[in-house]
């Protein structure tokens, strides 16, 4: 459920040279470098926190979740960079009568510039917006392949260089989503009716923190990331999710990405080690990575 939500802008993977650029690293491609990006990402579950009950539900057995995403980075400047995300999600149950759902997810956009830099700690910004790619279904969740919102999303950046080619990652942001029109005239939330079809999909923050190791064409890492809606309601017991919980996770993993030339591969293992209305996840990526110089 919340990896379906954040896929897009989680799993962003390009390069600068030897190096991985993401929305939220300190890492950045020259100007008039382009690079493209092609990743397969995997996440399945059985069981999930309905509220804070840890439980499995034999309806559907073991949800998985599949992506193939194309991406493109652009240097602007040295200190600007672009990227561009376009993901295209599938969902499968291995038990009972829910219809796995697929399509194009959500569209995304980012702008990352370098702030200040100095003896090896630097200090970064990023803005990134997500709107849908197609009319898919948001209500039909865990099923459904995205929410459906509009996304405005701010993060900070602080990074360290360290000796001996170690570094550490800080980022936090907060992503304003817009309301969502649903196929219903009414809804339920926070023990409420509402005779509406519009509904408020609560705003999320998220923070991460990295460690690794990166010289030339070589890099890895270790993180742990945090995510968390601002407000929302618990899943009904024994009733579906839906766009207004609140959900949280706490994620824990690892990157490596080899990068020679210009082509380059990438892989990235994350489980999801406590929640809140989420499955716990296994989700795994694999990616090729290329350079193009305009």
């Amino acid at each position: 459920m919340k990896y379906v939500i954040s896929l897009a802008l989680a799993m962003v993977f390009f390069i600068h040279s030897s190096k991985a650029q993401m929305p939220h690293d300190g890492i950045y491609m020259n100007k008039k470098l382009a690079c493209g990006a092609l990743i397969y990402s995997h996440s399945s579950w059985t069981n999930y926190w309905e509220n804070r009950l840890f439980r499995e539900n034999l309806n559907i057995g073991r949800l998985t979740t599949e992506s193939m995403m194309a991406m493109v980075a652009y240097g602007i400047t040295k200190k600007i960079n672009a990227i561009a995300v376009f993901p295209y999600v599938q969902t499968n149950a291995s038990q009972g009568n829910l219809m796995g759902q697929k399509g194009f997810q959500d569209l995304s956009f980012w702008l990352k510039a370098k702030a200040f830099s100095k003896q090896g700690i630097s200090i970064h910004g990023a803005i990134g917006y997500s709107t849908p790619l197609s009319n898919y279904v948001p209500d039909f969740m865990p099923m459904s392949i995205g929410m459906g919102a509009n996304s405005l999303i701010t993060r900070g950046i602080i990074t360290y260089d360290m000796a001996k080619h170690l570094y550490l990652n800080g980022s936090i942001a907060y992503q304003m989503r817009s309301q969502v029109k649903v196929d219903r005239d009414a809804y339920l939330h926070g023990g409420k009716l509402y005779q509406t079809n519009e509904v408020p999909v609560p705003d999320a923050f998220d923070a991460a923190f990295r460690f690794g190791y990166l010289k030339k064409d070589n890099q890895l890492e270790l993180f742990a990331e945090t995510f968390s809606c601002t407000k929302g309601d618990d899943i009904r017991r024994n009733d579906m999710p839906f766009l207004t919980n609140d959900m949280s996770m706490t994620t824990v993993g690892i990157y490596g990405k080899y990068q020679p030339k210009h082509l380059g591969v990438n892989a990235k293992v994350s489980y999801v080690v406590d929640g809140q209305n989420v499955g716990q996840s296994l989700n795994v990526s694999l990616g090729i990575l290329y350079i193009i110089k305009l």
